[in-house]
């Protein structure tokens, strides 16, 4: 049975908010929007941003099972199969670190749309298991809850990727390796982020089929220096390198026409002087980042606009690209 370690004891010293050591019954968590992929960093780099994000209710129980009861805030019908739910199969993996018989029953309140890249599937997974974390004597560790969040977002996205999940479990910035927990990278309190979400869908895994194919070695050159680059100016408060590094010569000429607009509404972002933009994890949502807040507001609104211009209606989110974490709001006995 795994303890608290490698960085989760914020995480896990929330189950007993109930207060005098009791363990809680009942607990609801919420967990944030996210931009996976950061241009840079496909499938390893991602950040968190504050706005309306996915809310999930857990039951402890004692038959052993994990039941989803409800599924409320979509039109999309989402399957209630366990297995087959993002939430339903995080919280499967986590069966085993509970005492015998525990079983979860699960409500899910969806914020983040799906197929949104906004990290709508991964948001589900990590809220479950942060709030059925909280009902356990013994706290599973970061490692677990990233691991076990993956699995979840596999059932919606086919494969397992921490780049949204990372996030949404530490807030901000953060390096989502394949193995492992997840490494939160410092950035300046002055960066911060648009990211302006069309009413079109994109599912992940149609975005994720346009990346099949052959790449140049040197185009992996010039995005690992990107990479580089980007964290750089990131770890020095440094706008320029920052600037200089964000890129995406591998992923986004590759999905970018799947999303209508796409160039225009980029352009818009360069236009008020973003340090960079491109698509947000599989899109259709454009994010750039800034380094003022009153510059991130008014591309915002230029680039809701150049989605406009198409017919194309959109919403936009302005946030510190150190965004928040997941956490639990509410623990009873």
């Amino acid at each position: 049975m795994s303890h608290v370690k490698d960085g989760a004891a914020g995480i896990a010293s929330l189950s007993r908010i109930g207060g005098e050591g009791k363990i809680p019954t009942k607990a609801i968590a919420v967990a944030p929007p996210s931009i996976g992929n950061v241009a840079v960093g496909f499938d390893v780099l991602g950040h968190s941003v504050q706005g309306a994000g996915d809310r999930v209710t857990v039951r402890r129980t004692t038959d052993g099972r994990v039941t989803i009861k409800a599924i409320r805030g979509i039109a999309e019908q989402l399957p209630l199969d366990a297995e087959s739910n993002t939430a339903g199969r995080a919280l499967l993996g986590l069966l085993p670190h509970a005492p015998p018989r525990t079983g979860f029953e699960v409500e899910l309140d969806k914020g983040i749309a799906l197929g949104s890249g906004m990290g709508g599937s991964a948001a589900s997974a990590v809220a479950a298991v942060v709030a059925a974390n909280a009902l356990l004597p013994r706290p599973v560790g970061l490692s677990t809850l990233y691991e076990l969040s993956m699995e979840g977002e596999a059932a919606a996205s086919g494969s397992k990727h921490g780049d949204n999940v990372g996030p949404m479990l530490l807030g901000g910035l953060v390096i989502a390796p394949a193995k492992g927990a997840p490494v939160r990278v410092p950035v300046p309190d002055w960066l911060h982020v648009a990211l302006v979400h069309p009413h079109v869908v994109l599912e992940t895994r149609r975005s994720r089929a346009a990346l099949k194919g052959a790449y140049e070695l040197h185009d992996f050159v010039v995005q690992s220096e990107g990479l580089a680059l980007l964290m750089a100016g990131c770890f020095t408060s440094d706008a320029l390198l920052i600037r200089r590094g964000f890129r995406d010569v591998l992923v986004e000429p590759r999905r970018a026409p799947l999303i209508p607009q796409f160039a225009k509404v980029k352009q818009a972002a360069l236009d008020c002087g973003a340090l960079g933009s491109s698509i947000s994890g599989g899109g259709p949502s454009v994010f750039a980042w800034f380094e003022d807040r009153t510059t991130t507001e008014r591309a915002a609104r230029e680039m809701t606009l150049a989605f406009k211009e198409a017919g194309i209606e959109s919403d936009s989110l302005v946030s510190p690209v150190a965004g928040p974490k997941a956490e639990v709001i509410s623990c009873d006995a």
